[in-house]
């Protein structure tokens, strides 16, 4: 796929999101802000027998972000705790499907920031 149509993508994702929201009695909460440029990012998730069963994130943030809390949440409901603590940043770029400088890496990665601290409540 091209860098254009992936930005499509990106652009759809910030428009569109999936998973906006809370979710409705969660077994953990985390929110975790990118100081340097303002994006701020709460996940709501049910942890059921190991394995997420919902998720939800809210906030406010450029498209990065937000179309990445999108197509993360999307990407590990249903994924056990023990396999989503083992996911790193190349998660979120293959599936953003861009390069990314170093300041719009945070931008990214702020999702995956806020999941691994759900988590580690949890």
């Amino acid at each position: 796929m091209s860098d254009a149509l992936y930005r499509e993508l990106i652009l759809e994702e910030y428009k569109h999101p999936k998973n906006k929201g809370s979710v409705e009695n969660p077994t953990s909460t985390c929110t975790k802000n990118n100081t340097l440029c303002g994006d701020k990012l709460t996940i709501t998730l049910t942890v059921s027998d190991g394995v997420v069963t919902d998720v939800k994130f809210d906030g406010i943030g450029c498209a990065i972000s937000l179309a990445s809390a999108s197509l993360f949440t999307e990407h590990i409901k249903g994924k056990a705790v023990a396999e989503i603590e083992q996911m790193d940043e190349k998660v979120i770029l293959d599936l953003l499907g861009i390069e990314l400088n170093p300041m719009r890496m945070k931008c990214a990665v702020l999702v995956l920031r806020a999941v691994a601290g759900a988590l580690e409540v949890k």
